[in-house]
């Protein structure tokens, strides 16, 4: 049965309605682009004004001082690419309540399309509070999401290099990629610099195995027993010094994140770090950062330790950290803030009928995070392994894995408000409290019907 009432055709209802009313007086609408900046402030007698700006940046302290000497306290810009951020932060710097709009809310402007009907358009919508601002995280934790990004960025960029030198090998009839589950490890890279200094006997090249390879030395040296052609070679040298070079980027990178976090928040507290939950396994990612000290400086940002979360490693816990930031008040509850990770479907409701409600298509870089954490709890002895597995079995595995990334998503939601510790809940609690919630539904659903359940 919907939940949605039936209207009542017969019923007439008066409601009061006073007309639409200005909700920020003193509001500008900034139209942004790569060469010229269109501002928009309100104007006496109901009438607007526009002015051109260019992107330089006395061009925008020009618009600080000219939104001051109109006494604009809000701002309102379009998101264009990156093009709106000097402008947000200098406009922030100066004291201006700034809110950034997606450019989906603004795709039915009437009229014909120029930026100064655009702009104009934006200063309209945003002085009657029809604009919903884009989030932001806090201030502070800017500087080391766009130093994360730009780690993430290397190490894309890196990945390539890896599969040129496959390739290479390949074309030589060199089948290391057979013979070693990845040839970025230990083994393959000594391998791989040994044949780039000029080595060619395959059983030397095979001794240079790991003693932990699961293949012997005799396999390894058929593997490596290839053509060593000069234009091959050639281009597997140049792969390994790119890959060695975004290698070195990522090193230093990593050295700036730790010296970014040690200026966040300072001056904050910091705990010891508590002992990991019972069966929650290290990750060893070859591309994570060090996960001691990244725990202790999440720790000391957060007030609370989100790494001791069953699937939540370091990695993921630093990534859903700088995109979602600490303060939970901008989001009312958890469903709000599951729903802007895409973690909740989308109901589109007509006629008292659901249409459609699907969750929406997003690049929600803490959504994704929360989604990898649901991935690794699916075989685990957790409380969230055994909520995927049982919804898994009646909605299916994409499905479940979206649920599971909802109800970590909630935890982590309530960790990072109420500033509790997470307290992980054994899978013979889990089953004892849905056995509990089972039966009292079924007992209320006996009792509507006028029966009562009796144990066999």
């Amino acid at each position: 049965m919907s939940k949605l009432s039936k209207p009542n055709p017969g019923l007439e209802e008066a409601r009061a309605f006073t007309g639409m009313s200005q909700v920020h007086a003193h509001a500008a609408g900034v139209d942004v682009g790569a060469h010229e900046i269109m501002v928009c402030v309100g104007g006496v007698d109901a009438t607007q004004i526009v002015r051109s700006f260019g992107s330089y940046t006395v061009d925008l302290q020009a618009i600080g001082r000219w939104l001051e000497e109109h006494e604009v306290e809000t701002v309102a810009m379009e998101s264009t690419g990156v093009y709106w951020i000097p402008l947000f932060e200098e406009l922030e710097r100066r004291g201006f309540h700034c809110h950034l709009i997606s450019s989906r809310s603004l795709r039915r402007v009437p009229g014909r399309k120029s930026d100064v009907v655009d702009c104009q358009w934006i200063q309209t919508l945003h002085s009657y509070g029809l604009l919903e601002s884009s989030f932001r995280p806090e201030a502070d934790l800017v500087a080391l999401r766009t130093l994360l990004r730009h780690r993430t960025q290397l190490i894309q960029h890196r990945a390539p290099h890896i599969l040129h030198m496959q390739k290479a090998l390949l074309q030589m009839n060199i089948q290391l990629s057979q013979a070693l589950s990845d040839v970025s490890g230990a083994t393959g890279q000594t391998i791989i610099r040994a044949i780039v200094a000029g080595e060619r006997e395959p059983h030397k090249l095979a001794a240079l195995r790991n003693y932990r390879c699961k293949k012997d030395e005799e396999e390894i040296a058929r593997a490596l027993t290839g053509t060593w052609r000069a234009e091959h070679l050639f281009i597997l040298k140049q792969s390994l010094e790119f890959y060695d070079f975004y290698t070195q980027q990522i090193e230093a990178c990593d050295l700036e994140i730790e010296r970014t976090y040690g200026l966040t928040r300072s001056d904050w507290k910091e705990d010891e770090l508590g002992a990991l939950p019972e069966g929650k396994r290290n990750s060893h990612s070859k591309n994570a950062p060090k996960e001691i000290q990244v725990r202790k400086h999440l720790k000391r940002i957060c007030g609370v330790d989100i790494t001791a979360v069953h699937g939540v490693s370091a990695s993921l816990a630093q990534t859903i950290v700088i995109e979602v930031g600490t303060d939970m008040s901008k989001f009312p509850n958890e469903k709000h803030f599951c729903s802007w990770l895409g973690l909740a479907p989308k109901n589109e409701i007509s006629g008292g009928k659901v249409l459609k409600n699907s969750t929406l298509k997003t690049k929600n870089r803490a959504g994704q995070a929360f989604r990898m954490a649901a991935g690794s709890v699916m075989r685990a002895d957790c409380a969230f392994g055994a909520f995927y597995r049982r919804q898994k079995a009646r909605l299916g595995p994409a499905q479940a894995a979206v649920a599971t990334a909802h109800l970590i998503a909630r935890v982590v939601y309530r960790m990072l408000k109420y500033k509790v510790e997470y307290e992980p809940l054994s899978v013979i609690a889990y089953e004892q409290h849905y056995r509990e919630q089972q039966l009292n539904y079924l007992q209320k659903k006996a009792a509507k019907f006028g029966f009562q359940l009796a144990p066999v």
